[in-house]
């Protein structure tokens, strides 16, 4: 396969790029470092990270199939040399009866000596090592009109010293009691920057003026050009595409670090395959989701 030319802010996020537009997992990309990337304000006089990626050829490896020996009833138990045993002496044999007598005695009374309570010890330490449930989400403040008109002010702003000044800014609180604001206007694209993180940006310093504004927490979602659903459908094929590899080659798969957003995107994904179960590791930003095989017991 030939390679194709990706380009963004970093080289982490060049190479999620590659993996995103070729459909495979990090363990399945080949790709080369043309030019590494450097930081900007808000996407603004940065320099982007170049790479040339391909896909790798796949080979898959089969188990050998290992051969067990049969092995007769008569080869697993050696035979008892009983004609050894001099019948002349009775009161040997009935010694060796009453030493295993005396045997059976030892091992009854250690039975007895056994405490229950070790199990119940051993129950509890399995109940802590037990995976903690997931926090509930908090509960959202009612969102106040001095809040939305600092939140348009801010974002109008920006846009303005981006010499973006034809961009109409509309807000509505939705179903789930975030302020919903929606950028309209030409050019979006440099808005969005790659991956969404220019766009994830602007959302970010917007939710810290909302949270000044008012008391409670306010949550902001900031969107242009429908690119929230266009991104939340491309993670969902590759989170599906992720758990049919992770199935077929029965292998761990760890994905690219992604936004807590993105991150809940494919968890919610593949939460009703019972094939297989997904978590995240790492610290922000580089916190990622793993995708695991679940092994019938």
């Amino acid at each position: 396969m030939d390679y194709i030319t990706v380009s963004a802010r970093t080289l982490d996020d060049a190479i999620t790029e590659a993996l995103i537009q070729l459909s495979v997992t990090s363990d399945n990309l080949d790709y080369i470092v043309i030019e590494k990337g450097s930081e900007g304000f808000l996407g603004i006089g940065r320099k982007q990270a170049v790479i040339k990626a391909r896909r790798k050829v796949e080979v898959v490896e089969e188990e050998p199939e290992i051969e067990i020996p049969k092995v007769s009833l008569s080869e697993e138990k050696e035979p008892v040399k009983k004609e050894h045993v001099k019948k002349d002496h009775p009161k040997k044999e009935h010694a060796k009866k009453d030493y295993k007598k005396q045997d059976n005695k030892k091992q009854d009374s250690k039975k007895k000596e056994y405490k229950p309570e070790t199990d119940k010890k051993h129950v509890v330490k399995e109940k802590k090592e037990a995976p903690v449930a997931e926090k509930k989400e908090i509960e959202l403040a009612k969102v106040e009109s001095q809040t939305i008109e600092a939140c348009e002010k801010f974002i109008y702003d920006v846009l303005k010293a981006m010499d973006m000044t034809d961009v109409k800014v509309t807000s509505h609180i939705d179903e789930e009691g975030a302020l919903s604001i929606d950028m309209e206007g030409s050019n979006m694209g440099i808005l969005i920057g790659k991956r969404g993180q220019t766009l994830d940006s602007l959302q970010y310093l917007t939710n810290r003026v909302a949270n000044k504004m008012q008391d409670g927490y306010v949550r902001v979602k900031l969107d242009t050009e429908d690119y929230r659903r266009r991104r939340k459908e491309t993670l969902e094929n590759l989170a599906k595409n992720i758990a049919s590899k992770v199935k077929r080659t029965r292998r761990t798969v760890s994905l690219e670090p992604m936004n807590p957003y993105e991150r809940r995107i494919i968890h919610s994904a593949l939460q009703s395959d019972p094939g297989v179960s997904t978590h995240s590791e790492g610290e922000e930003p580089y916190r990622r989701v793993v995708v695991t095989l679940v092994r019938n017991r």
